[in-house]
């Protein structure tokens, strides 16, 4: 039985609990000595007994007292408090036994202590089970103001949700009953509330039980479902909420506050992300850590994600002073500017990079700082080529004693067709060079586009459609790779644990999403119909594009030592001859499979992994033009 929000008793709890249970005590052995003797009792069979209900009270009370049953430690009627009260009542038995036997004259039959204690007992647990029915009644929200709702979901989200719907008296949300697919849960009672049928059974039920909001609470589940509820429900005439995923859930637990309405990303894409958090601890916690570009999307999250580990140090590093600030307060809303985990500075400039390692000595690297609209990188390269060529080479070097360093990536280095593609392909490679230069690992990880990102497709639809319209969609059949940001950092995060030096892993996204789909879905949930408006592809654009490109070549170890604990590195997939695994990062597979690719300067089964990026275009480091003023 779960705890809920009890209200103070007439009578001090150190009074009323053990009068109670004296009492019942009392009941119980008058009440066997009673049958025993067929209701036939005599005066001195009451004399007898009353030497062994003092014993009995005087047990229970003493051991109440040192177990700290009566002095607050449990909650009235709680699972602990019962615990406690079955050993007690255990207790008193085995003495009231013991001293009738030692006794010179037995003073009650043998067996009454025995059947009295166990009377006792069912009236003490009697006696705190009324009492939290009326406490569970008195917390049940208000029927003539709480909204009726039905909640989609049998499992432990589901659970949850009810019992916090269950035990706030001023809640806004009524539960009538549950809806689940599964046929074994037909019948089931969670928390006094019935599972009442399927989906399909959702516009009856609406309509019979006069339910206004369907909450769905699966935490974990694909976005086809989350859109299929969503239309029967709004089909209904009902309104649709859900809890946040599980990304969203990482630093509380689930309650009627996460409850919201749906949004884009919740019908595109919700996906359980399953954490070896063993192995995160072991490369983040009590670590001086480094986050470049802190004060943008993808390394604001980071920031927030590795604060939760925490590291000795967080550094955060990025050269928007408002975007710091804002970063900085997202992780302590008291925190001032005058932090010295905050650092203004440009990954341009060489010199600052050098001294900001030099003093600040970080172990762990996350290079998350780039330039990426690939449109303004297309009309002014030079830009790219000093963020985020430059700038990465700069870091690099700077780094080159930290135990881990993590390059940011993008699927636009598969097979570059822009400035931006060939930039971070480049990146990648520096990255791989320095790994054969470093004793630390040095690894790139590539993923697609993070919806909700500034600058995103997400975001640019957003203004839009709050403009009035239209959406503009370069093609009907253009596809893109999406994920969330909160995904997106805590599948990097993961596979900077478990990734080997020199490589570059390429986070499997899913299938495609047609952005046309994506645009229509966030017109569904716009207040006024939007129109929209297909441009055609703009120049550096690709179509369809992928996370691997083909002169990529997959690690010589294959994707399944992701899945065994300590699986040794072994001589591929860019580890050094000699270089053992780092004990505490295990081999726990990310709930989206990871895949492999060396690419760079890395070692592919002892040779050079740039051997296997030829037919890209892309000049070696070492083959770069001298670096830029």
């Amino acid at each position: 039985m779960a705890d809920v929000t009890t209200v103070a008793p007439r009578f001090p709890r150190w009074v009323a609990a053990p009068a109670v249970d004296c009492l019942a005590w009392v009941t119980g052995l008058y009440g066997a000595i009673l049958a025993r003797y067929e209701y036939g009792l005599e005066l001195r069979h009451l004399a007898a007994l009353a030497p062994v209900l003092i014993v009995a009270v005087a047990v229970q009370v003493t051991a109440g007292q040192l177990l700290f049953l009566y002095r607050g430690r449990y909650a009235y009627g709680s699972i602990e408090e019962v615990r406690v009260l079955i050993r007690i009542a255990l207790l008193d038995v085995v003495v009231l036994l013991l001293a009738d036997m030692w006794a010179r004259d037995q003073a009650v039959p043998a067996g009454a202590p025995v059947v009295g204690g166990l009377a006792a007992l069912v009236l003490m647990l009697g006696c705190r089970l009324v009492w939290r029915l009326r406490e569970l009644a008195r917390s049940r929200p208000d029927a003539r103001v709480a909204a009726r709702v039905l909640v989609f979901g049998a499992g432990s989200a589901g659970r949850h949700l009810l019992q916090s719907m269950l035990t706030d008296p001023k809640g806004r949300y009524l539960p009538i009953g549950v809806v689940d697919d599964d046929p074994g849960k037909r019948r089931l009672h969670l928390s006094g509330v019935p599972v009442l049928g399927s989906r399909s059974d959702i516009p009856a039920l609406v309509e019979r039980t006069g339910v206004t909001t369907v909450v769905f609470a699966v935490s974990n589940a694909e976005a086809e479902l989350v859109r299929a509820i969503r239309d029967i429900t709004t089909g209904a005439g009902a309104r649709f909420l859900l809890v946040p995923s599980v990304a969203e859930l990482l630093d509380h637990d689930l309650g009627l506050r996460d409850l919201r309405e749906a949004d884009v990303t919740d019908l595109l894409g919700r996906h359980q992300i399953d954490t070896d958090l063993d192995s995160i601890a072991g490369y983040l916690t009590g670590k001086r850590v480094l986050v470049t570009g802190a004060g943008g999307s993808i390394g604001s999250e980071l920031c927030r994600q590795i604060h939760r580990f925490e590291p000795a140090e967080l550094i955060m590093l990025d050269r928007d002073e408002s975007a710091l600030q804002a970063v900085l307060l997202s992780l302590d809303p008291q925190a001032q500017l005058t932090d010295p985990s905050l650092v203004l500075a440009s990954v341009r400039d060489a010199e600052r990079m050098r001294q900001i390692f030099r003093t600040r000595q970080p172990q762990v690297v996350f290079h998350a700082a780039a330039l990426k609209h690939l449109s303004l990188l297309q009309r002014y390269p030079a830009e790219a080529v000093k963020t985020n060529i430059w700038g990465t080479l700069a870091v690099l070097e700077a780094a080159g004693e930290v135990e881990r360093f993590v390059n940011i990536s993008t699927d636009k280095a598969a097979d570059p067709a822009s400035v931006l593609g060939y930039a971070k392909r480049i990146t990648e490679r520096l990255t791989a060079c320095q790994a054969r230069r470093s004793p630390g690992a040095f690894l790139s990880v590539r993923f697609g586009n993070v919806l909700g990102s500034r600058g995103s497709v997400l975001t640019t639809f957003a203004a839009q459609i709050a403009a009035g319209g239209p959406i503009t969609v370069t093609d009907p059949d253009v596809t893109r790779y999406l994920m969330t940001i909160q995904e997106a950092v805590h599948l990097v995060i993961q596979a900077a644990a478990i990734g080997r030096d020199g490589e570059a892993l390429v986070l499997e996204m899913g299938e495609p999403v047609r952005i046309a789909e994506l645009a229509r879905q966030m017109i569904q949930l716009a207040p006024r119909p939007v129109e929209i408006t297909y441009t055609g592809l703009r120049p550096g654009r690709s179509w369809p594009r992928c996370c691997s490109g083909r002169g990529d070549r997959p690690a010589a170890v294959p994707p399944a030592h992701l899945a065994r604990r300590g699986a040794a590195a072994g001589p591929g997939a860019g580890a050094r001859p000699g270089r053992r695994r780092r004990a505490g990062v295990t081999g726990r597979r990310i709930v989206r499979p990871v895949r492999l690719c060396s690419v760079g300067e890395g070692r592919v089964n002892g040779r050079a992994a740039g051997e296997a990026g030829r037919g890209n275009h892309l000049a070696s480091p070492a083959a770069l033009p001298d670096r830029a003023p």
